[in-house]
This record gives structure tokens, C-alpha cells and sequence, in this order.
């Protein structure tokens, strides 16, 4: 299984750019599993993704919640697992963290959300690289203005 990783560049709010592509997942009926190995910034974007938009809802928990099984959206501070118990196989990991996430080889799918801040995109540039040297298939991609 080869890694893709989608790099989507050009957010005019990390946080707010991930909670609207949290948003369009769940719509779409997809598992995804949020990493960040902060365990208070991952706080901060739950508690953003509860009131990103007045009418979006997305249900989300912690992955060691009782109720992860049933819910599509889960957090995690930990080296994520795509083969957690509450996910399905082919369980996409968006990552929110400034490292590649621990246990990328073992995810099919890693999405990354790239700010214009110069800070944010000096991280992403060292993600690309570590992912290229791990020979996945990294992609580029603009986000309309």
C-alpha cells in the first residue's frame, strides 16, 4: 500500500480551512481521524469544530471515547492507528500537527492543510521532504482564494 498525502496550500486560516475539510468529509461519509500530538491544541480545534459555522454540525470524539465506534469524526493526541478498533478499514488521517504523524506509513491517505503564515509553511516544506524520503506520493494542491 503506497501513502498519498495531499498538501492543500494557500488557507487563509489553518484551523478554519481544516474545520470546513473536516466538514466536507463527514459529509461524504467518511471516517477520519484528526492528529495533533498537542493535546490542548487539539482542545482548542474541537472545541472550534463544535462552532466553526452556525448550521454545521460534526460529530466528533476522542478515539478512546466509548462512542468513537459510532462516530465518524475522532481526535487524537497519540500516534494515530488506522486500525483502531472504532474505525473501518481506509480510515484517512488529516494532520494537524507541525511533524509527520508517527504512524503515517500505516495510513492510505494523510491530508495537510498548509496557512500563508511563513511559520506554518516552513513546516509543511519539512513534512513534503520527510514524505518524499519516505517515497509516498505527496501532491500539491491550491486552494482557491
Amino acid at each position: 500500500m503506497s501513502t498519498r498525502v495531499d498538501f492543500a496550500f494557500g488557507a487563509p486560516n489553518r484551523l478554519r480551512t481544516a474545520c470546513q475539510v473536516v466538514y466536507k468529509h463527514y459529509q461524504a461519509g467518511r471516517k477520519l481521524i484528526i492528529y495533533h500530538s498537542d493535546p490542548r491544541s487539539l482542545q482548542r480545534f474541537d472545541r472550534m469544530l463544535w462552532g466553526f459555522e452556525p448550521d454545521a454540525f460534526v460529530p466528533h470524539v476522542a478515539i478512546d471515547h466509548p462512542l468513537a465506534a459510532q462516530t465518524p469524526i475522532l481526535l487524537c493526541s497519540q500516534a494515530p492507528q488506522p486500525h483502531h478498533q472504532a474505525l473501518p478499514n481506509g480510515a484517512w488521517l488529516l494532520n494537524l500537527d507541525n511533524q509527520c504523524p508517527p504512524t503515517a506509513a500505516s495510513f492510505h491517505r494523510i491530508l495537510e492543510i498548509v496557512s500563508e503564515q511563513e511559520s506554518d509553511k516552513a513546516a509543511a516544506r519539512q513534512r513534503w521532504r520527510q514524505y518524499q524520503q519516505w517515497q509516498y506520493d505527496v501532491r500539491s494542491h491550491q486552494l482557491p482564494a
